[in-house]
């Protein structure tokens, strides 16, 4: 299984390197089997699961959901944190007169299940804080495997949050028995490859469905999670919106009535954001580029990372007007920077 799960990495141009290895080893060792009681569930010979845990793009998620994919089994499910604790709060609210209704929902999440895997999971929220060990402990208890990844080890979980030491607390027999691996290296491999893809041939067009199957390869997704985007209390369509990144069309995001406030949701939600569809514009379409210059000035503030496909669009294109040339001329100094790798890997 370890090769042919290294195969599936290489030929989606992700060639692991020994600390990736060493993770899908452990992976393919780990005990899935639901044949056990209660009484066996917290022994070190058959821990309830693995946390994985490592900095941003070392291909956490990617290894994880390849490893499932490998397993070819039925009885997988698969959620991002905050939609797992968004279900969690949806069903407590609906059990609200139910004796123990984190016992009932969990029994409900397990069943038929033989791992559940909560990618990106980083406690920040107070009320999910003061459930979610319970709840894994629960999981757990029903025989259920668990695999989270996270940007955090579990000892830097939920800092400074309120009534920590409680949910640390709630957290200790789960973390006690489940096989915490670093994935070490200093190399951002999603990074490197969205700097790659089209770096030989700038001007190449690039469809929207190489895009797509780009984005879903890299970011470990499924499948295209929305297409439309509440900002700011506002819906807004977009081509792919997921839990940390965002694919907006130039010609469509920014003909819209958008402002600073926007752009700057966008900047402090979104790991990564990708544009398309760029069209030239002159001065009858100025309200445009005025929004766009605003949306760059903040997000390179904000040092985000975008990735532009500009097509067979030339930067010098985008604006031909003579009205607010001063503006351009020091946005497209910061779009030639926001696409260096120095700028893209140094954020």
């Amino acid at each position: 299984m370890v090769k042919n799960i290294i195969d599936t990495l290489k030929n989606q141009g992700a060639n692991p390197d020994l600390s990736q290895i060493n993770l899908i080893e452990k992976l393919c060792k780990m005990n899935i089997s639901k044949k056990f009681s209660f009484k066996k569930v917290f022994t070190k010979d058959n821990l309830l699961g693995t946390y994985i845990w490592g900095d941003v793009g070392r291909g956490k998620t990617l290894i994880t959901k390849t490893y499932l994919k490998e397993l070819k089994r039925d009885d997988i499910k698969s959620f991002h944190y905050i939609d797992l604790m968004s279900y969690i709060h949806d069903q407590l609210n609906k059990n609200s007169g139910v004796k123990n209704p984190l016992s009932k929902i969990s029994k409900t999440l397990t069943t038929d299940t033989s791992i559940i895997f909560i990618d990106e999971f980083q406690v920040e929220d107070v009320a999910d804080a003061m459930i979610i060990g319970d709840l894994l402990k629960l999981i757990s208890g029903h025989g259920t495997k668990i695999i989270l990844t996270s940007n955090a080890h579990p000892n830097d979980l939920y800092l400074d949050g309120l009534q920590r030491q409680k949910f640390l607390a709630s957290l200790k027999i789960f973390l006690e028995n489940v096989n915490i691996h670093k994935l070490d290296g200093d190399i951002d491999y999603r990074t490197r490859n969205i700097i790659k893809f089209d770096e030989h041939d700038s001007n190449k067009i690039i469809s929207d469905v190489e895009i797509s199957n780009f984005i879903i390869d890299n970011f470990g997704l499924d499948q295209q999670k929305s297409d439309q985007i509440s900002i700011n209390d506002r819906k807004f369509t977009c081509k792919l919106v997921s839990n940390n990144i965002l694919w907006i069309e130039f010609n469509d995001f920014f003909r819209k009535a958008t402002g600073s406030k926007d752009y700057t949701y966008i900047s402090n939600k979104f790991d990564w954001v990708f544009i398309s569809n760029f069209k030239k514009n002159n001065d009858d379409s100025i309200d445009v580029i005025r929004r766009f210059i605003s949306f760059i000035d903040i997000t390179y503030t904000n040092r985000t990372k975008i990735k532009f496909f500009f097509n067979d669009i030339d930067i010098e294109n985008i604006y031909t007007g003579s009205k607010i040339e001063n503006l351009w001329v020091r946005c497209k100094s910061r779009l030639s920077e926001m696409r260096t790798q120095e700028y893209l890997t140094n954020n």
